[in-house]
């Protein structure tokens, strides 16, 4: 059994304080934890740090949190659990941390929910191809047979394909659910009764490039699934066809995607790319049949005080000794973002 109050250390950028937690947040944390005053770790090596981690039994971290390492955990003898109040872990657990039985929780599910309402409203808006008619809108600036010069657009019966019936993927399907569209989905992992219960229909990546309206990728960055969408598989999507992609960079050749919309043969919408930061250059900024945004899909402004509820709540679990209700497990991480 655990302390009332588990003695806990605020561990991430300092500046994120205020933004993620507020005096309100801040308020309900010391109500069930019992928080190392004036201090927030963003390096373990400090002396005041190192100091306070003597008697440190969680960490309630964010971003900018330092790994968790060898030399952390030998500081930190008390250390239980780490409460993280944001999506990936990867960066902060460590091998040695798994090793040492340190429990870990994470937000990811509330960091989920706008990242699927993002993309939610990137396939309906690009079925119904917004940015191609503000742009003729813009520059022809007058009322014309919009019905003529449009046909075959529309959210009903479109194919939308989810390549990875992740957290995010799931969340995504789930909104998309109401509406009349046909909803494909490639994920190895997924079992045709999973399938079946999503109300999907299970296909191979290059079937589903090839029948999706909207391709929207929610698949997490490995080395097997660097550039899973190639020159090849960008050729296959039919012409008028929209990516979105707010997964990871990576996951997408971005060369092969400059030509394809540059080209005016596709549409993207773009909340991450590979690099992170494009190149000033980049066409991507400026073609009009392209929504580039600057990785702001996951929670932003009042979104992140969800996730900091979700982790104090996960804090008051552990305080009155109960299990972790989003405990993120060793064996899944190679197959999560």
């Amino acid at each position: 059994m655990t302390t009332a109050r588990p003695r806990t250390l605020l561990a991430m950028h300092p500046g994120l304080v205020p933004r993620i937690l507020g005096p309100r947040g801040l308020a309900q944390l010391a109500r069930v934890a019992d928080l190392v005053p004036d201090l927030v770790a963003d390096d373990f090596g400090r002396p005041l740090v190192a100091e306070a981690l003597r008697d440190t039994e969680v960490l309630y971290t964010f971003w900018g949190c330092p790994p968790v390492d060898r030399e952390v955990l030998a500081a930190a003898p008390r250390l239980r659990a780490i409460v993280h109040a944001a999506g990936s872990v990867k960066y902060i657990a460590t091998e040695d941390s798994w090793r040492a039985g340190v429990r870990i929780s994470s937000a990811a599910w509330a960091n989920a929910l706008p990242v699927a309402e993002y993309t939610v409203a990137a396939v309906l808006m690009s079925n119904k191809r917004l940015l191609q008619i503000r742009e003729d809108f813009r520059q022809r600036r007058e009322i014309d047979s919009w019905h003529h010069r449009y046909t075959g657009i529309g959210n009903y019966r479109r194919a939308v394909g989810v390549v990875g019936a992740s957290r995010i993927g799931r969340r995504v399907i789930e909104l998309l659910r109401p509406f009349d569209l046909d909803i494909l989905v490639h994920d190895p992992y997924l079992s045709a009764a999973e399938a079946s219960a999503l109300g999907v229909r299970r296909a191979g990546l290059d079937e589903l490039c090839a029948a999706s309206d909207v391709l929207s990728i929610h698949a997490p960055a490995l080395p097997e699934t660097r550039h899973m969408v190639d020159r090849r598989r960008l050729a296959l999507m039919p012409d008028g066809a929209t990516l979105v992609n707010t997964a990871r960079g990576s996951l997408v050749d971005t060369e092969a995607l400059v030509e394809e919309v540059a080209s005016g043969r596709i549409h993207a919408v773009l909340d991450v790319t590979d690099p992170e930061l494009l190149p000033a250059d980049s066409p991507l900024y400026d073609l009009p049949n392209v929504l580039l945004t600057p990785h702001v899909a996951g929670s932003i402004g009042g979104e992140l005080h969800r996730m900091a509820d979700s982790a104090t709540a996960e804090l008051a679990r552990y305080a009155q000794g109960l299990p972790f209700q989003h405990p993120v497990l060793q064996e899944e991480l190679e197959r999560t973002a």
